[in-house]
């Protein structure tokens, strides 16, 4: 059973300085029909404009990952770190009993676009912690790259879930098979370009709810990037 969740349906809003949408229910975003799936509970699409960002916040009991589609986010966080995330890193904030961050779009002239995502963690009150690491662009292509999961496989970031994040980057007509375990879901999001999931086509900013399904095919209709959620 695969239910689509169409771009336009998003919740969000343009502020100037900050064009987001919203895939679930966040901030004065709510909706009951889409408050999450599985342990998956955020997905924000952000545009950030140059030289604008999230000031200093708190956050607690969330595994945050930041993924960079084009343009930079400087990070600064209460436990001393202070990096740069650009296209291709996979960075892994654990908020656990509590952290406060910032994120900043450095460049004075370019735009940031991002997908923010969080995850529910196992349980409360982790050490909170931070990890950040490259995926260069060829592990990705025409296949699907491992970038998250709970046990650093492949050199992936580790989250506190039985949760796995996966990204491909798809020619059109190129393709990437993935077999869903019994009793396992999944969510796929389109973060750039059109694809078809086992037939069904999606565009960029559409997600799918995947249950039920013991194999899933992602074909490129246009030059695509996509990320696969295999949840518990």
């Amino acid at each position: 059973m695969i239910n689509i969740r169409r771009s336009n349906e998003r919740g969000g809003g343009d502020f100037g300085w900050l064009n987001t949408r919203h895939t679930f229910s966040f901030d004065q975003y709510r909706d009951p029909r889409f408050m999450g799936f599985r342990s998956l509970r955020v997905i924000n699409e952000d545009r950030v404009a140059p030289g604008e960002g999230f000031p200093t916040h708190p956050h607690r009991d969330m595994e945050i990952i930041t993924y960079i589609l084009d343009g930079a986010l400087e990070h600064k966080d209460s436990l001393g770190t202070g990096s740069v995330i650009r296209p291709g890193d996979g960075q892994r904030m654990s908020a656990g009993r509590g952290i406060r961050h910032s994120e900043m779009n450095p460049s004075p002239t370019e735009g940031a676009h991002l997908l923010q995502i969080w995850i529910m963690p196992d349980r409360a009150g982790h050490e909170p912690s931070y990890e950040q690491k490259a995926f260069p662009d060829e592990e990705k292509r025409g296949k699907l790259r491992l970038i998250a999961g709970p046990d650093g496989k492949d050199g992936s970031v580790t989250i506190h879930q039985d949760a796995r994040l996966y990204v491909t980057l798809l020619s059109p007509g190129q393709e990437v098979t993935h077999a869903l375990a019994k009793g396992r879901y999944a969510w796929l999001q389109v973060a750039k370009g059109a694809v078809e999931l086992n037939g069904q086509p999606l565009k960029q900013g559409d997600g799918a709810a995947i249950a039920d399904e013991s194999k899933l095919v992602i074909k490129g209709v246009e030059d695509a990037e996509v990320l696969l959620f295999d949840l518990a």
